[in-house]
């Protein structure tokens, strides 16, 4: 009977890979029809005004886990998670992230008790818990990117929109029904903000706060001096898309010469993980022992220790603020 438990183990986490295909394949459109629903339901309905002010406070959007959404919400963590994920531009509550969070923390702890031995598996389900935050954050990091190569277009269209004789405002909304993602996205939501009678100066405050970059940190405090001291917004939109434009190509330049830096980084941490993994199929005891006696364990964690020392030491001193 004790062939059967890693048998058992690698069949539920099969179920489990395959489970979490089929929510990933069937849950969006299954939530997009309930919102189409429901959209349907309150256009059919008579129109009521509210009772009393709570009502008229924003909401957060709540995924398929409605109480996993407000027990998080009451926490310091929840308010801080669903600000990342809305910086990363996914589209999944916060409770739908901490079960898939656990859910990897699972599968991971029980790949691990597989191919090797207690606690590793420990070891490695708790590092599976970190996998969807990598994920985000690689994903807010690409988002932010993008944000900051298409920003130069936003200002020069926004300039060219205010030198035709158009509003701020709408000038706003131009910017945000013609530019792509994540532009377009983040103005619709400054200008849907400031057009349902938020100040500007607090819109702006949380356009900043959704899309934490210098660039537009400089575009907010221009803009919000212009409006408080004059002067020719159009020009000072042109100069602060000739900074930024001038800013991104030193960034790509910086990048270019410490190509070789950050690629070192990598083979040297990515270099002892792919020869353990050959040696396990040249010679499986051999690489056992690292695993089952004591002095390997020590072995083995001050090898991973030294890896991730180095890889950050290495990546601090390629990363060059411009």
């Amino acid at each position: 009977m004790v062939w059967a438990i890693p048998i058992l183990g690698f069949v539920f986490g099969v179920a489990l890979v395959f489970a979490g295909y089929v929510g990933m394949r069937h849950l969006p459109g299954l939530l997009t029809r309930r919102r189409i629903e429901s959209r349907m339901r309150e256009t059919a309905a008579a129109p009521t005004l509210p009772r009393d002010a709570s009502s008229l406070i924003k909401q957060a959007a709540e995924g398929p886990l409605p109480g996993v959404d407000r027990l998080l919400g009451r926490t310091a963590v929840g308010p801080s998670l669903g600000r990342l994920i809305e910086q990363a531009g996914v589209r999944v509550s916060v409770g739908t992230f901490v079960l898939a969070s656990v859910g990897s923390g699972v599968l991971f702890a029980l790949v691990g008790g597989l191919v090797a031995h207690a606690p590793w598996g420990t070891i490695v389900g708790i590092a599976g818990l970190f996998v969807p935050l990598i994920f985000l954050l690689r994903r807010r990091r690409a988002r932010l990117y993008r944000f900051e190569e298409q920003f130069p277009e936003a200002l020069d269209l926004l300039s060219r929109a205010i030198r035709a004789g158009h509003a701020l405002t709408t000038a706003l909304g131009m910017v945000a029904d013609e530019a792509p993602d994540p532009i377009g996205p983040e103005f619709r939501k400054t200008y849907d903000e400031q057009n349902f009678g938020l100040p500007l100066r607090d819109a702006m405050a949380n356009m900043t706060e959704r899309v934490p970059l210098l660039d537009v940190r400089f575009f907010v405090t221009a803009l919000l001096i212009q409006r408080e001291t004059g002067g020719n917004l159009s020009e000072i939109l042109d100069n602060l898309a000739h900074v930024v434009r001038e800013r991104f190509k030193v960034l790509r330049q910086v990048r270019v010469h410490t190509a070789h830096g950050r690629y070192t980084g990598y083979v040297l941490l990515a270099l002892p993980a792919a020869l353990a993994v050959a040696l396990t199929f040249i010679n499986r005891e051999h690489m056992m022992l690292l695993f089952r006696e004591r002095m390997g364990q020590m072995m083995l964690g001050a090898a991973i220790v030294m890896q991730v020392v180095g890889y950050l030491w290495i990546k601090k001193i390629v990363k060059i603020e411009v």
